[in-house]
């Protein structure tokens, strides 16, 4: 494998880089008590690769078994215990674990320990997943074929 082909063509580089603190509020908030940070969305990074760090609340909340034509999803969890589908098991993860699931890979994650846990989100390449994450509030009232018709345009195929 290769560096790919050079995407900035300056001498001197630039003074680009961007700055969130840690306590910068969430852009989404769940009913649940879950809440969703948009560290870097694929339109702040060109289209590479989607960074949110994802919090859960104490009730038992994610989704089932799904997979994605168009992109990769991996996580790294932050804090707590996440059970996360690999496909084949779920697998009790803790702070300092990370999965890695590429296009086409069977995968889902749950919070069932009764305590919060978060963890980073990162989607490669930069899918527009904000409208994912922020359509999920709209979805109750939906028929099946809006339903459908959502998770198809969010590259979302339930297993």
């Amino acid at each position: 494998m290769t560096y790919p082909p050079p995407r900035y063509s300056g001498d001197q580089g630039e003074q680009t880089a961007t700055y969130r603190p840690a306590d910068h509020p969430p852009e989404l908030v769940y009913p649940t008590g879950g809440s969703a940070h948009y560290l870097a969305t694929g339109a702040s990074t060109n289209g590479q690769f989607g960074l949110y760090r994802w919090e859960m609340g104490p009730q038992p909340s994610g989704p089932a078994p799904h997979f994605h034509r168009s992109i990769s999803e991996s996580f790294f969890i932050l804090s707590g215990t996440v059970r996360i589908y690999d496909g084949r098991r779920w697998i009790d993860t803790s702070p300092g674990d990370f999965v890695h699931v590429p296009e086409g890979g069977v995968h889902a994650f749950r919070n069932e320990s009764g305590e919060p846990a978060s963890m980073l989100l990162h989607f490669a390449p930069g899918a527009p997943r904000e409208g994912y994450f922020e359509g999920l509030l709209d979805l109750v009232g939906k028929t099946e074929e809006e339903r459908t018709e959502f998770f198809l345009r969010h590259d979302t195929f339930w297993i």
